[in-house]
């Protein structure tokens, strides 16, 4: 089975391309939802959250208060390094069985949704690696829409986080937004196609035989360890050459 890993920067697509991708009945694993499912009342990482911060964190229903633990972590690097120890192993291993989930169902590829994907590091236990960008002013301007802030501060946001130029340096598909929606299906379909490819026949007998589906998913995670992929042009990749 091909893991492949989503990502792509702030007000790019990425959820519009996950969402297409599910709609063409590939198995889509998001991070965002795991991430609230494992700090969901009666977990272990909202106990420890919990214990760290204090109860007073915890809203009557059980539930944990975001709003009031983000003020806490906002300004605050040791303490948000604190949560995210608790909430990153957590979610990893949420994604990690879920992925085992699809294997069992005998899925020949899923997809796992993660906006920082390169930045934690999870880009090294992926299949392929698909990165979704459009050019910076377009991605400023539907910033500017989506939240209703000024240049400035969609400016601010964009600085704050890691340049999708250097995303693309570790992608293996890129899926440029740049255009219309439905520029975007097409690209969408053509990614879809070259995942077919590499997936090919091999999935059965990994499937059949785990032996070797564990020494194929060793081979692919020793060669992504070794060698980082390299920067190719946007152009050629979203269109599979």
């Amino acid at each position: 089975m091909l893991v492949i890993g989503l990502t792509g920067g702030i007000a790019t697509g990425k959820s519009t391309v996950s969402a297409l991708l599910s709609t063409s009945g590939v198995p889509v694993i998001d991070a965002d939802i795991l991430a609230r499912e494992v700090v969901a009342p009666g977990t272990r990482a909202l106990s420890k959250i919990a214990a760290c911060f204090g109860p007073h964190l915890i809203l009557p229903d059980g539930s944990l208060d975001r709003k009031k633990l983000g003020s806490i972590i906002f300004n605050d690097e040791t303490k948000r390094k604190i949560v995210n120890s608790i909430v990153h192993p957590a979610v990893t291993r949420a994604i990690a069985l879920n992925i085992l989930k699809c294997w069992i169902r005998g899925e020949r590829m899923c997809v796992v949704d993660v906006p920082l994907l390169i930045e934690g590091g999870l880009w090294k236990w992926m299949g392929c690696v698909v990165v979704v960008c459009c050019s910076p002013e377009i991605q400023l301007r539907r910033l500017m829409d989506r939240d209703q802030c000024t240049r400035a501060e969609a400016e601010a946001r964009l600085g704050s986080q890691l340049p999708i130029t250097t995303k693309i340096a570790y992608a293996d598909i890129v899926i440029d937004n740049s255009g219309s929606r439905s520029e975007l299906e097409d690209q969408v379909r053509l990614c879809l196609k070259r995942l077919d490819r590499i997936v090919g026949r091999t999935w059965i007998v990994s499937w059949l035989f785990p032996p070797f589906g564990l020494l194929s998913v060793a081979w692919t995670l020793l060669v992504r360890m070794v060698l980082r992929a390299k920067p190719t042009s946007s152009m050629d990749r979203g269109n599979g050459k």
